[in-house]
C-alpha cells in the first residue's frame, strides 16, 4: 500500500471512532482524497429519527465542497463490520456527481482489509446535472 492510501485509510479509521451511532452502533467513517491531494473526513450521524441520519460519505463530501474542492481522487470507507463497507445507493450517487470514470472506493472491513472498485464499477448506469433539463 502507498503512503497515500495509507493517509487516507488511517484518516477514515480515525474520523471512524468520533461517528455518533447509539442507534445502530454501527460506526462509518469516510476519508476523500481530492485530485489536488486534500484529505476530507466525515462520519455517519445517526438521529432518532432513523431516516433523517446522515451517511460517513455525505459528511466528507460535504466537507470537500464547503472548502472549495469538487473533485474525487479516492474514498476510504470503514465500518466495525466483518466485511467491506459498501456505500448506499444514495452515497454511489453522490460520490459519482463528484468524481471521474477512474474515482477509486476503497472499502474496508473491521481489520483494515480492503477492496476497491471504480465508481463506474458500482454505479455503471450514473446520471448527473446533465442527464437533467
Amino acid at each position: 500500500m502507498n503512503d497515500e492510501l495509507k493517509a487516507l485509510f488511517d484518516a477514515a479509521r480515525t474520523i471512524a471512532a468520533k461517528a455518533y451511532a447509539p442507534y445502530s452502533g454501527f460506526s462509518v467513517g469516510a476519508a476523500i482524497r481530492t485530485s489536488g491531494g486534500h484529505i476530507y473526513t466525515g462520519c455517519n450521524v445517526e438521529n432518532a429519527a432513523y431516516p433523517v441520519g446522515t451517511c460517513a460519505e455525505a459528511g466528507a463530501i460535504a466537507a470537500m465542497i464547503a472548502a472549495g474542492d469538487a473533485t474525487l481522487q479516492d474514498i476510504a470507507i470503514i465500518s466495525p463490520n466483518a466485511n467491506p463497507c459498501m456505500p448506499c445507493g444514495a452515497c454511489r450517487q453522490r460520490i459519482s456527481e463528484f468524481s471521474t470514470g477512474t474515482t477509486r472506493i476503497h472499502m474496508l472491513d473491521h481489520t483494515g482489509a480492503s477492496i476497491s472498485y471504480s465508481i463506474t464499477d458500482l454505479l455503471p448506469h450514473a446520471f448527473g446535472p446533465g442527464a437533467l433539463p
